[in-house]
């Protein structure tokens, strides 16, 4: 059985990805972290004793940060945060947002500088380990104090409230827990602050969105190059005295990875002193497609430190003398990944703007190459071919403009202008991923068409070769989803490809772009 170790510093977006998608696999606390967590917890206890002025753990919350509360009430105030604060609204997260969810806050908490008790972490694993998943709203959180909406709802069922998922049904926590063999806790000075402040919806989606992405870029690169030999462009574009004179982060790796891909090939052109240069969709593929693959590099980065990044408030320190100390600090707010996230989803709408561009080239009735019929079809008028699926595409491509604008650019301020400044990053993460279902689409649509347009040249050229990896790629797509003769009912052929992009399919023919 796989297992998962966490520690609190060395989780990775794979095993996230992981985690989140095989609920077969276990996850447990390394040794290494308990003593952390014991004296984290000591140290809160020891706080609340001697009721010591701290935020979060004798005093209220955000603008009620000057209200002491009495001693007899701490825990109440820890329970209530969670009643309070669990205002999601909007449809429910996917199984897989939730599981990531419930990693990634374990991990946090995992660093021993929270004040949660073992049996409260060991209980947030105990629901990730039986697959027993809080019902989540996906909207609420304004992604600074934390995602303190989404995290409420995850925690309720610590203390036998809320609603889950499990077994195929959705029924209250309490009983799931008790068919679970599982027992509610009450919790303890500082956990419901503890199990609710921090980036953990942000960082979830983020990192599922990060390895999405990864397959839909090299998606879309295998589908580019179908499309330039459908198309019979030029390689020369790609060729490396170019790229050696611009080296952008990715630009040169990806013209190196194109002529890799076309490697054989006889469906491009050499050159053509009467035909020069290709559109700029084909010809700035590196340009292109590598900015954005260095920004997913840059969103990979900061999401990885994140996931081992204590990001809750006040932080459980000590101090010189070795006696516990409480500092309250920013490190809930969302900024950072708001800034990654927004940058990502431009690119990735980009990605898309490019992949909806060769689209239409491959439908054009002005068809430079002249190399298929007008809208890929050999009886245009009674038949309109493709004509359709890019009006699909400009439309997909046309929202993921309007979704990508940047949502850290606003901020509405909260708690009595206590939380003046907030960082919006969990709208952003949730724009991504609808840019990315639209991606997913937009490029199943080019292969479609590049797929046809290549049988056409097949036709008058059986016996050409076409790059070892495109042919593959053929080969796939040929496996799933014919040659159109005639109009036919197009839909379900397109679903299929969609199902095999975001599968990952296409990506798996491709080289490690690292």
């Amino acid at each position: 059985m796989t297992q998962v170790f966490l520690d609190g510093q060395s989780l990775t977006i794979e095993q996230v990805d992981l985690v989140s998608h095989h609920p077969e696999v276990r996850v447990q606390l390394a040794d290494t972290c308990i003593p952390g967590i014991l004296k984290s917890a000591n140290a809160v206890a020891e706080l609340a004793a001697r009721g010591e002025v701290a935020y979060g753990i004798t005093t209220g919350f955000g603008a009620f940060k000057d209200r002491v509360i009495p001693s007899d009430q701490v825990e109440t105030l820890q329970e209530n945060i969670l009643l309070s604060h669990a205002v999601g609204v909007g449809d429910y997260l996917d199984d897989a947002t939730v599981r990531a969810m419930l990693l990634i806050r374990a991990n946090t908490l995992a660093r021993g500088y929270s004040g949660i008790r073992l049996e409260t972490l060991n209980l947030l694993l105990a629901l990730l380990n039986a697959n027993i998943l809080p019902l989540i709203p996906e909207k609420g959180s304004l992604g600074a104090s934390g995602d303190l909406a989404p995290l409420a709802h995850m925690a309720l069922p610590l203390i036998g409230k809320g609603t889950v998922r499990w077994q195929g049904r959705e029924l209250p926590a309490s009983e799931a827990l008790t068919a679970a063999g599982l027992t509610p806790v009450h919790l303890a000075a500082k956990e419901g602050l503890a199990l609710t402040n921090g980036t953990t919806l942000m960082t979830a989606l983020g990192a599922l969105l990060c390895g999405q992405a990864d397959i839909l870029l090299r998606t879309a690169n295998l589908a580019a190059a179908l499309t330039l030999e459908a198309q019979n462009g030029t390689v020369w574009a790609f060729h490396e005295a170019v790229h050696r004179l611009r080296p952008q982060p990715g630009q040169q790796e990806t013209a190196a990875y194109f002529r890799l891909l076309l490697q054989g090939s006889q469906f491009t052109r050499p050159h053509d002193p009467k035909n020069i240069q290709d559109a700029y969709t084909l010809r700035c593929i590196p340009q292109v497609h590598g900015a954005v693959k260095h920004v997913l590099d840059q969103s990979r980065e900061t999401i990885s430190i994140e996931l081992n990044a204590v990001t809750d408030n006040p932080l459980v320190l000590e101090a010189e003398d070795g006696s516990p100390m409480v500092i309250s600090g920013g490190n809930f707010h969302g900024e950072p990944l708001a800034f990654c996230l927004d940058f990502l989803n431009i690119a990735l709408t980009d990605l898309g703007n490019m992949s909806e561009r060769r689209i239409a080239k491959l439908v054009d009735s002005r068809c430079d190459s002249l190399t298929y019929p007008p809208f890929l079809t050999e009886h245009g008028g009674v038949n309109s071919g493709f004509m359709l699926l890019q009006y699909t595409a400009a439309a997909l491509s046309s929202e993921n403009k309007t979704l990508s604008h940047p949502a850290s650019t606003d901020s509405i301020p909260s708690s009595g202008n206590v939380e003046d400044h907030v960082s919006m990053g969990p709208n952003a993460a949730l724009h991504g991923r609808e840019i990315m279902k639209n991606l997913n689409t937009i490029i199943a649509i080019e292969l479609f068409s590049a797929a046809q347009a290549l049988d056409f040249r097949l036709q008058k050229q059986p016996d050409a070769r076409m790059g070892e990896i495109t042919r593959q790629a053929y080969a796939l797509i040929r496996t799933e989803v014919p040659f159109i003769p005639q109009d036919t009912l197009l839909h379900p052929h397109l679903e299929k490809l969609m199902v095999m992009v975001r599968a990952g399919q296409f990506a798996a023919l491709t080289p490690d772009l690292n």
